[in-house]
Parts: structure tokens; sequence; C-alpha cells
């Protein structure tokens, strides 16, 4: 196996997913998270959906977006959705146990991407529970106690498969079986799961499994509010070293949650003036796309005078599994998709300018949706061809 040189998906294939905020005790996770909270759309927009005191979910802001909701006005504005759920902190020794343990470690493998915070600031009257102030520390710490839970449950299902795997006869089992041996030997060298290329005839195994360290993973550098000003932080530099060492394709992005708690309080104005004084802004929108595509998430359009709406597929997607995204019926009984991209729409100013470029194409089954496309599907469910 080759050493990744480009992000591969690791996690579950639903459009469904989440990130997680996950780090130690005390380095500004709830402040986080608790600022996106207040982002959190009103859960009516996502019918058979309970969102859990713990989850939010956050718009994802796109200027796109609010460009169509400006040319439409529609009565509905229904933006794409990141779900960010708060996860305890964790603490030295949490693959055995301690902590919050095993429980801290099965709602990290519940969600499909990882906000790694840590703290790069000093404040006396906050704790740190290592003692003293060293992020790149208390990155190998979260580091070895995900390694340390997948190695055990790999080696455990491995001890569960060998007698069948000794018995012969299955090939499907000894492939499955011989992949998780490679899984353990790269664990063991404390190795993420998500450092090597995998070949496609092994990622589905490898995703079925959740491993830990094969999560998307964002760093999230939580500075004081003088050094975030100044742009000033003797850590972030060691931190983007110690991640382009194990994760190249990852992003690090400094912020801090006390700036954010404060802009989080002013109103539009106010916000505006500071941040103009400062020379600053909110990190908040970065964080949230960032996020966002590290799930190798996109969006799609559907625009009009009733709604605008962006609708959340994996990169990559063909066109009949968008129609299905707004509903079931529109996949199994896809016909076409009329397409239009987004920056065609904005020089041409309306849809029927766009068809008078030629711009307004329809496409088949094997259409891959593109970041941005505005689309309108052609279906046959419940009766003759319709348009959405």
């Amino acid at each position: 196996m080759a050493a990744s040189s480009e992000r591969q998906y690791l996690g579950r294939p639903s459009n469904s997913v989440s990130m997680g905020i996950v780090g130690l005790p005390n380095v500004g996770k709830s402040t986080l998270f608790n600022i996106m909270s207040n982002l959190s759309v009103p859960a009516e927009n996502y019918p058979f959906c309970t969102i859990d005191p713990n989850v939010a979910k956050v718009p994802v802001p796109d200027d796109r977006f609010n460009f169509l909701c400006g040319v439409h006005k529609p009565k509905s504005e229904v933006p794409a959705v990141l779900s960010v759920t708060d996860i305890a902190g964790l603490v030295r020794g949490a693959a055995e146990g301690r902590g919050l343990g095993n429980a801290f470690l099965s709602h990290i493998m519940a969600v499909d991407g990882i906000f790694h915070v840590v703290r790069a600031f000093k404040d006396e009257e906050i704790e740190h529970v290592e003692g003293s102030i060293d992020p790149v520390r208390d990155l190998e710490i979260i580091h070895e106690e995900l390694i340390l839970k997948d190695l055990e449950r790999v080696k455990n299902k491995i001890e569960g498969m060998k007698r069948a795997v000794s018995r012969g006869g299955d090939k499907a089992l000894k492939q499955e079986y011989d992949i998780f041996c490679k899984c353990e030997k790269l664990l063991e060298e404390k190795k993420d799961i998500r450092s090597v290329k995998w070949p496609n005839t092994e990622v589905d195994i490898i995703i079925s499994f959740q491993f830990l360290s094969a999560k998307s993973g964002v760093f999230l550098v939580n500075i004081s509010k003088e050094e975030f000003l100044q742009q000033k932080n003797k850590w972030v530099g060691k931190i983007k070293e110690w991640v382009k060492n194990r994760d190249p394709n990852a992003k690090v992005i400094p912020f801090s949650a006390k700036v954010e708690a404060e802009l989080a309080e002013m109103d539009a104005e106010t916000r505006e003036k500071y941040c103009t004084e400062n020379k600053t802004r909110s990190m908040i929108p970065t964080i949230i796309t960032t996020g966002y595509h590290a799930l190798d998430l996109v969006h799609f359009f559907t625009a009009g005078s009733d709604e605008v709406r962006a609708w959340t597929v994996r990169r990559g997607a063909l066109a009949p599994a968008a129609a299905g995204v707004i509903h079931t019926d529109f996949q199994r009984c896809f016909i076409s998709a009329m397409v239009m991209a987004f920056a065609d729409f904005k020089e041409k100013g309306s849809e029927s300018a766009v068809k008078a470029a030629g711009k307004y194409k329809t496409q088949g089954k094997g259409y891959v949706v593109e970041d941005g496309d505005i689309m309108f599907f052609q279906h046959n469910a419940g009766g003759a061809g319709k348009k959405k």
C-alpha cells in the first residue's frame, strides 16, 4: 500500500453525515459548539429528523445560495447544512476505559469526521488537564487513543475470524481477514488507517468497520484573543508540521473561541465595525465549509419563487442519486435532468437567457453532479413525466 497523496474518503456513503468536535477537556470545544448551536436551522425544515441537545444542524455559508434567494425572493429558503456533534472531553487512557472511556470513543464512532480542537492559549483560570500548554502533545494523546481503540477492535475481529478462515473454502472471508491483518500491522506502527491509499477492492471493508483513525479530520487551533488579532502564535507552525506528517490533506484553522463568543453577542452592524477596525473576521464560516468538504459533500440547487433549496450529495454523485435526495420516487422513475451551472445563471441573469445561450442542458443517468449546479428533474413517478 502506498502512502496517500490525495484525499480518499473512508466514511459512510450516506448524504446524512456529521462532524464531531473532539479534544481534551477545557480546550474550547463547548464554546465552539454553543456558537454553532446558535446558528442552528429550525428542525421543521428537515422532516423525520430529531435533533439531540448535543447536535447542531448548522447552515453552510454559500454566496451562491444567497444570490439565488435575492433573485427569486422565494417563500422558503433552505440552505445546505452540516450536522455537528459535541463530544465530551477525551483524556489520556480513554482506550482503556479512563474517563468516559468506551462511551466517549463510541460517540466518535457515530460521526463521520472530526473537528480536532486543541488549545494553544494560556489562561491561569482555566486548568489544563495535562498541567501545561502543549497542543502538539495533546494531538499525540488524541491520536494514540484513537489508534489504540482501533487496534483493540481489529485484534478482536481477527481473533474471531481465525477459526473460520483456517477451515478454508471461503475466499471472501479470507480476503476480509487479510485486509484486517493489514490494518493491524498499520495500527501497530501507530499509523492512521487513512494514512495510506487503499485499493478500491478493499475500501468497502474498511468503511464497514468504521475505524476511528479512518475519519476525515479538520484541526482547529484555539488561540488567545490577542494572538488571533495579531495573527501570531508560536504553536500554529508546529501543529501544521505535525498534521502534514500524519494527514497531509487535512486543514489547520487557527481561531479564537473568545473572539468568536464576543462576535456572536454583537449585532450585525457592531460586528462589521469591530472586524473592520481590527482587520479580522469570524472563522466560523471557514470552519463549517471546511468540515462540510472534508466529508466529501457538495450541493446542488433547486430554485424558484416558491423555494430556493440546497440539496446535499456526495461528491461524484450521478443525476438519479441527486434526484433521490429530493424524493426516492424521483430516482426510481428518473427520466432526465435539466442542468445549468450557477456561474452561467449569474452571468446571463435568467433561466431564459441561459437557454438562449445554449447552456441549459438535458443530462441523462450518467451525468455527474457538479457543486453549485441548478437542477430540475424529469420523472414519471405517479404517471406522465413531471418536473421538479
